[in-house]
């Protein structure tokens, strides 16, 4: 069970998010909180605007996407402003939650749950995050730690709602990708309007290469490929490998900042990844033992259509009654033989008399 297309792009989403700590610490001193905000999601719409050309999104894509948007807005606000309320350490550990909590949310809302041993994967990934940060160590709860433990709730619902709106429908991933940035532009364009100004100003060539890191890599890449990627396999899935995101962060640290690497924190490292990649495969074996939608992949986001086939696969019983009717309706000619299953499929053996 190798790693599929989604995985991989999962996995860049989240070496993206972790690269860009640093970055966004840069911005933040220099501008404030909702000016780059505002800044990142207005040169994100922008950027994505003449992909727009031809496309033409009906009111049910619009709410969806205003809706996305909403949510992927409360995940940056209650985020950014709970690591400053915060320590690093207990922002980490809370946010990590998302592992755990979107499983539970998606078995919830489809009424059908993941074996317990994907729940175990994920609390091992959970683990190694917890030794991956704690170098200081926890620190009391503070008011930043519920706005984290809040952005964990948003964010998980934001993901199970990805799929769940979008599933099965005729929607265009692009489409709703430009939708949730424009929201997002608007919001923080009119949250940080007093102060948009001067950031502009205070911003210098160094400042707008790191907006645009975050608005391109960030948000256009990542929200394309995690919409898209969850509209193929699940939420759960798609959580599970973007919680390596810590682990990302403090390699790209460690090479870049010269940051120094604890034997807790490459202890953290492994476990992340064991967790991480136990529970992809207990995820990947138990949706395919599972009668269920298949989704066409028609070659990436751009083509997304999101179309779904049904599959009509009768078990051995349905399979059964069937030939019992067809029996009735219209018994077998002479010389005809109804057999059993053979490899799993009902058949007519014709004998032929010699």
């Amino acid at each position: 069970m190798g790693m599929r297309r989604s995985d991989l792009l999962l996995l860049a989403v989240a070496v993206v998010w972790g690269s860009s700590y640093l970055a966004a610490q840069t911005l933040v001193l220099a501008g404030g909180v909702l000016a780059v905000l505002a800044l990142r999601f207005l040169v994100s719409a922008l950027a994505l605007t003449p992909a727009m050309a031809g496309r033409r999104p009906g009111w049910a894509q619009l709410r969806v996407g205003a809706l996305l948007g909403l949510t992927q807005a409360s995940v940056l606000v209650l985020e950014t402003f709970g690591v400053s309320l915060t320590s690093a350490t207990n922002a980490g550990v809370l946010i990590s939650l998302t592992i755990l909590l979107t499983p539970v949310l998606e078995g919830a809302v489809h009424r059908r749950w993941l074996p317990g041993r994907f729940f175990v994967a994920a609390a091992v990934a959970v683990g190694g995050v917890v030794l991956l940060v704690a170098g200081p160590g926890l620190r009391a709860p503070t008011a930043g730690d519920a706005l984290m433990l809040a952005a964990a709730v948003v964010r998980a619902a934001h993901v199970t709602l990805s799929g769940r709106l979008t599933g099965g429908r005729q929607y265009d991933t692009v489409t709703l990708t430009w939708l949730q940035t424009v929201v997002g532009a608007a919001l923080f364009t009119a949250l940080a309007a007093p102060d948009l100004p001067a950031a502009v100003r205070a911003f210098g060539p160094g400042h707008w290469l790191g907006v645009l890191y975050l608005a391109l890599g960030c948000s256009v890449f990542a929200f394309l490929v995690q919409l898209w990627a969850i509209r193929r396999t699940s939420a759960a899935r798609a959580s599970l490998l973007l919680g390596t995101e810590p682990v990302w962060a403090v390699l790209i640290g460690v090479g870049i900042a010269g940051e120094h690497l604890s034997a807790a924190a490459v202890a953290g490292i492994a476990l992340v990844l064991a967790g991480t990649w136990a529970g992809q495969r207990i995820e990947a074996a138990h949706r395919e033992r599972r009668p269920r939608s298949v989704r066409e992949d028609p070659g990436g986001p751009a083509g997304d259509t999101g179309a779904e086939v049904l599959d009509l696969r009768l078990d051995v019983t349905d399979r059964r009654r069937v030939l019992q009717l067809v029996e009735v309706l219209a018994p077998p000619r002479e010389g005809q033989e109804v057999d059993g299953e053979v490899d799993g499929h009902e058949r007519v053996h014709e004998e032929r008399r010699t």
